[in-house]
């Protein structure tokens, strides 16, 4: 579905990637981990266009798109939850949805789906963003990420921050998804027993480098938990 091919990123004199590649498939998550400042979060941003990559290439469905806008990556079908979240404070729940849909025809409803994974944003639909709590903002943030019904999903620490309840059901949508088989999802996170749960897939990054990868049913056996411990 999503192929990063030996991409290389730098700000001014720095490397900040060198050479990092993942395959992200259908049906699967693809966690990835390392210790704060490895080049995670640049790494998500290369691959949604919001900074352009040195060299290597990043397909979608064997399309190139490492030279399109964000506009025409998410078009394409790339859905992107931002560290922080990044939603809209002034606007209302439904208003922030909506903007999700902001590349499709005004007539377009939101999916009635967004409402069963997320059964609270329904009964805050005219509450502003900013009134919500973190782990509700999350949830708003995931939704309006699916509301265009993308072919990928790239997260970005959607734990952080948020009450362990929250977290329970941001790791049940995320698993379902998976399982319909028709979406790949590409996490990256900090919480190493909510990652390690959700895994079908793990690369871990040091120093803006993949040091490892394999299996999600092995990060265990593989020692996974120490390469990333802080």
């Amino acid at each position: 579905m999503l192929n990063v091919k030996n991409i290389n990123q730098y700000y001014g004199g720095s490397h900040i990637l060198r050479d990092v590649s993942l395959e992200a498939k259908k049906g699967e998550v693809t966690v990835i981990l390392g210790r704060n400042g490895v080049g995670k979060t640049t790494l998500l941003k290369s691959m949604m266009g919001l900074i352009a990559i040195k060299n290597g290439s990043i397909e979608l469905n064997g399309k190139a798109i490492h030279n399109d806008t964000p506009f025409e990556r998410a078009r394409a079908g790339i859905g992107f939850v931002p560290q922080g979240r990044e939603i809209f404070a002034r606007l209302t729940v439904e208003e922030n949805l909506r903007m999700g849909l902001a590349y499709k025809s005004a007539s377009t409803p939101i999916p009635s789906e967004l409402f069963d994974l997320f059964p609270v944003l329904k009964q805050m639909l005219q509450r502003r963003g900013g009134d919500l709590s973190g782990g509700q903002q999350q949830q708003l943030a995931i939704a309006r990420a699916l509301a265009p019904q993308p072919q990928v999903l790239i997260l970005d620490e959607p734990t952080e921050g948020i009450q362990p309840s929250i977290i329970k059901d941001i790791g049940r949508v995320i698993r379902m998804l998976a399982n319909r088989g028709n979406m790949a999802i590409v996490l990256v996170e900090q919480y190493y027993d909510f990652a390690e749960e959700l895994a079908d897939q793990y690369i871990v990054m040091e120093r803006g480098a993949v040091i490892a990868q394999g299996k999600g049913h092995e990060m265990e056996t593989k020692g996974v938990r120490e390469m990333v411990a802080i």
